[in-house]
Formats: structure tokens, C-alpha cells, sequence
């Protein structure tokens, strides 16, 4: 069975998208699952902080969607059990300019992704596929939206939060109606979250309100040590299993998979 491909996107940047797409992808692993990162984020913020240096990225999901490598030999394994990572590299930058006269400029993320269900990792065939966009709507993020089966929203909680979803939320649309018929959005996730703001509170509720169970019951808390992590080179979850950002990850993931078994159910 071909992998499931979740988009992480969101066009505002410090949300938090990148620690959600390292820490859950861990917390996948934890539970089970197979779990391989698609780093298209020209900052590659997901591929230093699950410990790739930059200088074995020999190829990156910039060759990937290029075409100049198949998926397989753009694929690192990681020290994270049971993740591997298809890096970045700053040539991401360029690939608008590579691809704009191509036909297929925006399916060239799935394109490459066609084969995936044929990776095995460890000796096991990868089970999810997590892409990690790059903080605005332009091609990568098309093409990663394009690719997906569903997209997960990392959204902060503060005080513009819900400015910018909305227009995420359009462009989903239109990828649905153009490009992607099969999209939809599997959950929002809020993220920052501080009990002893006031703010956050309001926040979260006035989301709750506004999305209902589009909202995951799971907030991911503000913490130390989810910040400390990436300087690390390692996931929240194996550098402080115990810590409130870490739990928070585990309990995410396995609401993830309850929304997949709910899906497949029906």
C-alpha cells in the first residue's frame, strides 16, 4: 500500500510547523509507524534539526522534484528508529526558476513520490510521509499540497491566528478544485499554547469556536526543551521524553492515527 502523505503548511512563519513535523514524525515512529520527512523548506530547519548535517546532503528533495534523482537515492536515514529524510538544501530556493516551464510544475512533488510504495525502512515499508513546507504559498507549497492526502495546520496560539487561515484555507480550495480533488484538512493543530496567558486561552477558545472538531484536543504546550531539542540534532522526544512538549507530541500522533482509522472506516 502507497504511504499516506500528510502536508504540514502554514504561510506564517514561527508556528511551530517544522518542530510538529520532526516531533510527530517521531511520535509516529514511537507508536509503530514508519515514518519518512519530505524537507522542502529552503531553510532545511527539519533536516539540521533531526541531526543531518548539511554536509551529507549529497542530494535533496531539490533533485528530487527536478527529476534528477529517483526518490530512493535522494532518501538519508536518520538516528531516529524507524525515520528517514529526504533533505533540504538553500538550491530550493532556485526551483521555481528550474521548473516554471515545465507542464507539470505543480505535480512534481507527487510525481516523485509515485513509487513510495515501494520504500521499506529497516526492513519495513514506509507507512507515512510528512512534508514540511517552507513559510509562504508559493510553488513548493503548491506542490506539497498537491502531493497530500490531507493537510495538517500548525497554528500559534496568539492573537493573529486565525488572520492567516483563512487564506490558507482558500488556496487548500482551489488546489482541491484544480489540482488535488481528494484534499481535504485533517486537523488543525495549536501550538505555544501557555496556560498562564490569558490569551492563549481566548485563543484557543475563539478556534475551537470557529473550526469545532477540526481542532485537535491535543495543544502543544510552550516548552524549553522542545526549543532546546533541534540545537541538539534530535527530536523533543529523544532528548527529554518526559517533558510536556514531548507527551504532548505522543498524544498528537495518536490522535493523527485515530482520525486515519476513522477516514479509512468510512
Amino acid at each position: 500500500m502507497r504511504p499516506r502523505i500528510l502536508t504540514l503548511a502554514n504561510q506564517k512563519g514561527g508556528v511551530g510547523k517544522t518542530t510538529t513535523a520532526i516531533n510527530l514524525a517521531t511520535a509516529l515512529a514511537a507508536i509503530g509507524e514508519r515514518v519518512l520527512i519530505v524537507d522542502i523548506d529552503p531553510q532545511g530547519n527539519a533536516s539540521t534539526g533531526i541531526g543531518v548535517e548539511r554536509s551529507t546532503r549529497q542530494y535533496s528533495a531539490y533533485d528530487l522534484m527536478t527529476g534528477e534523482v529517483e526518490l530512493e537515492k535522494a532518501i538519508l536515514h536518520t538516528n531516529v528508529p524507524n525515520v528517514a529524510i529526504v533533505p533540504s538544501t538553500m538550491d530550493l530556493l532556485g526551483l521555481e526558476l528550474a521548473i516554471a516551464e515545465k507542464g507539470d510544475r505543480a505535480f512534481r512533488l507527487r510525481n516523485a513520490l509515485e513509487n513510495a510504495g515501494s520504500l521499506y525502512h529497516e526492513g519495513k515499508p514506509i507507512t507515512y510521509i510528512l512534508v514540511d513546507c517552507p513559510p509562504s504559498l508559493n510553488l513548493l507549497t503548491i506542490n506539497a499540497l498537491a502531493a497530500a492526502d490531507a493537510v495538517l495546520v500548525p497554528m500559534q496560539c496568539e492573537f493573529f491566528a486565525l488572520e492567516g487561515l483563512s487564506q490558507l484555507l482558500q488556496t487548500i480550495e482551489q488546489i482541491k478544485t484544480n489540482l488535488n480533488p481528494g484534499l481535504y484538512v485533517q486537523g488543525v493543530i495549536m501550538t505555544m499554547f501557555d496556560k498562564r496567558n490569558n490569551l492563549s486561552m481566548q485563543v484557543l477558545e475563539d478556534v475551537r469556536e470557529h473550526l469545532g472538531e477540526l481542532v485537535y484536543d491535543t495543544v502543544i504546550p510552550r516548552n524549553v526543551r522542545l526549543s532546546e531539542a533541534p540545537s541538539y540534532g534530535k527530536p523533543a522526544l529523544l532528548y527529554d521524553l518526559r517533558c510536556a512538549g514531548s507527551q504532548a507530541y505522543l498524544r498528537l500522533a495518536t490522535e493523527v492515527i485515530k482520525r486515519e482509522r476513522q477516514l479509512k472506516a468510512a
